[in-house]
């Protein structure tokens, strides 16, 4: 018995008061829910799974769209912009956070 139980992975993602469920593509927060298109789902799973981090448009691109896509790096903007809006929406404490040159992250909202 060395071998380590393999971790069960939760359909749930938490980050700050937002809560992303994988089963249902369903964002909520104590203020409601929002369920998610795909392409929205796929790129803020990507965000709560590495927050901090700051992930390249590019990467978004290439991962959620794929190699083959004829989509250009402004479908990354427009889907970002969709996500914003729907974390304010839902009173989110937490933020994407673009700097030029290096990607997007997701953050926690300081407490004032």
């Amino acid at each position: 018995m060395t071998r380590t139980s393999t971790q069960h992975q939760s359909s749930q993602i938490k980050f700050g008061n937002a809560t992303l469920d994988r089963a249902t593509f369903e964002l909520s927060t104590p203020s409601g829910s929002l369920r998610l298109a795909n392409k929205e789902f796929q790129m803020l799973e990507f965000l709560m799974n590495n927050p901090h981090t700051f992930i390249p448009s590019e990467r978004f691109l290439e991962k959620i769209w794929g190699y083959d896509s004829e989509s250009e790096i402004n479908v990354v903007w427009v889907y970002i912009s969709y996500l914003r809006k729907k974390l304010d929406a839902l009173k989110a404490n937490i933020q994407i956070k673009a700097v030029r040159n290096a990607g997007y992250s997701l953050e926690e909202i300081p407490d004032d």
